[in-house]
């Protein structure tokens, strides 16, 4: 007996089938009256394919799985007996007395992790989700013109448990903790660095081995499950981080599967498919089958997990032959271009087919080069995509703030460049867990001065960038200015927050987030360019800016000052749009986030002088090193 018919196998050698993981893999049920598992293996280059477990005592001789009589390449077979739970392996062979070799199931719902990697069999339909209310209101909360303020975080490493060898949280432990803190910080997302199974801890988990597995480390599939319905019904959407530009070379893993190069591009060339600067190999996206087994998983996670938003690693290395390749490793498209049409393809079918069944779910591009309309429709010959990490004002940002002061004003177009192209896609502005890597240091060590003036400075930098138009997202850590850059191997320094400097940036980054939730202006147009425009933007001797915010409605207007010096500056005139009373209600020199106290006394008045080509004016005060927001009160 079979889970397979004709149909199921002629859409998946048209790549086109969506919900193939409800056929491979292995599926718990009954034939003739008897219950087991149904198992399932695409392997087309193989001699013969047997399952082994605990059910048959890893004998690779007891359980032969039958070849299809199509050329699928699909070997498949009933096994009774077997139980949720129960652990197996595929058992290949290339030729009739060639050497056995064992492979974790592709399709395979759950995992352990090393020493024993081996695949888990799973019933994913028993969790008695309570969700509904949070998936009725998604695509709302989703909606471009909505604010999404992103905390990325690793599980392993967020929060852990000193007293007991400093073990991970489970899944069902770090739920409402980590829930209870981002909904406390004003976060409306939280995206985690890849949960799907993954051979090495220091990978911070893009070494995928199982793709349709959460990690055994932190819980059950069912205590995953728990974890995303905690979140929901918390009002926090998930992201997950989606690797498909690469896999990893392990050997149980997907790498020649089936003793050929299978979910991998052949080899023509030295180099070819192969990444060796991550000794990873390359999806073969052209495949039919390939793109299938990476289309069926995005909608896996969204169908069994609920998940929220995918965010795809590396899309460069997916679009670009040449990505990470040497002269001679590459060989050209059909046209003797760069470009990786079938990966083109694939890009823009998956992100067609998440939004047909999934409306308001979200994919996110990292994608760190000029190639244009990323986040525009195919229709207009762009990938799709909903966003895209803006990795460039990342490093124009950074790059600008660890300079001295003194030194800033050499530098001014670091800060003003973007907005010349910032309505070009659908960004986020990212400070992810990229910039605190590979001895990068963190936020707080990459800006310049004593310590008050580090905190300072941080403080501006999520000021600017909370007011910046833009999704916004956080790595964890940064929120409270964690001094050492990032390690997988233990917790965040929650002690710190016992410091008033690292307690004020915390608050500092809670009350900008409330204040982008609750201003339109703030997020209602992020994508387009009627939301932002210059007030002043070449005081550059100085090194001010100044900027408008605005929402859809005339009267959700907000006023951006922002003062990259050390130096207090007094009746600092701004020109505004309109007259009356503008309340200054974000000040990040604020005392009670670290700072000297300086600012406007809570609101000032217009009077009626033109300034920067506006007809009223506001004369300010700056703090030093510090963001100013001011919201008209007419």
């Amino acid at each position: 007996m079979t889970l397979l018919t004709d149909f199921d196998v002629n859409l998946m050698g048209e790549g086109t089938h969506t919900r193939l993981y409800e056929r491979l893999g292995a599926h718990l049920g009954e034939s003739e009256g008897a219950p087991g598992a149904f198992f399932a293996v695409w392997a087309p280059s193989a001699h013969s394919v047997s399952i082994i477990g605990t059910f048959n005592d890893w004998n690779p001789g007891v359980d032969l799985l039958v070849r299809r009589p199509d050329d699928s390449g699909i070997w498949e077979r009933f096994v009774p007996g077997v139980l949720n739970g129960d652990l197996y392996k595929y058992s290949l062979s290339t030729s009739a007395d060639g050497p056995r070799f064992d492979k974790l199931d592709p399709y395979g719902f759950a995992a352990e992790i090393a020493p024993q990697t081996v695949s888990k069999v799973w019933d994913l339909t028993t969790f008695p989700w309570d969700d509904a209310d949070w998936l009725a209101r998604r695509r709302e909360t989703n909606d471009p013109s909505s604010p999404i303020s992103i905390y990325e975080v690793n599980l392993g490493s967020w929060m852990r448990v000193p007293e007991e060898e400093n073990r991970w949280l489970t899944y069902r432990e770090i739920a409402p903790k980590l829930a209870k803190y981002a909904l406390a910080m004003g976060f409306t997302h939280i995206e985690l660095m890849p949960i799907f199974e993954h051979s090495s801890d220091g990978s911070g988990g893009d070494q995928t081995v199982g793709y349709f597995a959460p990690t055994r480390r932190f819980g059950t599939p069912d205590d995953f499950m728990f974890l995303v319905d905690c979140f929901h019904q918390n009002g926090l959407g998930l992201i997950l981080d989606w690797t498909l530009a690469h896999f990893p070379r392990d050997a149980q893993g997907l790498g020649f599967f089936d003793g050929t190069p299978l979910y991998e591009n052949p080899e023509p060339r030295p180099g070819e498919g192969v990444d060796r600067s991550l000794d990873t190999y390359r999806f073969d996206y052209g495949r039919p089958e390939v793109a299938c087994f990476l289309a069926c998983n995005a909608l896996f996670w969204l169908d069994r997990y609920h998940i929220d938003g995918l965010r795809v690693d590396g899309v460069a290395s997916m679009v670009y032959l040449d990505d990470l390749r040497k002269r001679g490793e590459w060989v050209p498209n059909e046209y003797g271009g760069r470009e990786n049409l079938e990966a083109i393809s694939f890009i823009r079918r998956v992100n067609e087919q998440i939004h047909q069944h999934y409306p308001g779910v979200l994919t996110f591009a990292e994608e760190a080069t000029s190639w244009p309309l990323v986040t525009r429709s195919k229709n207009v010959g762009g990938l799709g995509f909903d966003q895209k990490w803006d990795v460039g004002w990342t490093h124009d940002t950074l790059s600008y703030l660890s300079h001295d002061p003194i030194e800033r004003k050499n530098h001014h177009n670091s800060l003003t460049f973007r907005v010349l192209y910032a309505f070009s896609e659908n960004y986020v502005l990212p400070l992810s867990h990229d910039e605190i890597v590979n001895l990068k240091g963190s936020l707080l060590n990459k800006m310049p001065g004593d310590s008050w003036q580090k905190f300072a400075n941080l403080r501006l930098l999520f000021g600017w960038m909370f007011t910046q138009p833009g999704k916004k997202l956080v790595f964890m850590g940064g929120e409270f200015g964690q001094w050492r850059e990032w390690t997988h191997e233990s917790s965040l320094d929650w002690h710190l927050l016992d410091e008033p400097f690292h307690a004020g940036v915390k608050r500092w980054v809670r009350d900008l987030n409330t204040t982008y939730r609750g201003e339109r202006s703030l997020h209602e147009l992020d994508f387009q360019s009627e939301g932002f425009s210059w007030v002043d933007c070449n005081d550059v001797a100085q090194s001010v800016v100044c900027y408008l915010r605005k929402g859809r409605s005339a009267k959700d207007l907000s006023l951006v000052v922002c003062n990259f010096t050390p130096v207090p500056r007094s009746d600092y005139r701004v020109g505004v749009p309109a007259a009356g009373r503008w309340d200054e209600i974000l000040n990040s020199d604020a005392t009670l986030y670290g700072g000297s106290g300086q600012g406007n006394t809570g609101a000032v008045d217009t009077t009626p002088i033109p300034w920067h080509g506006l007809p009223q004016s506001l004369s300010l005060t700056l703090p030093p090193l510090a963001m100013i927001l001011l919201r008209n009160r007419s």
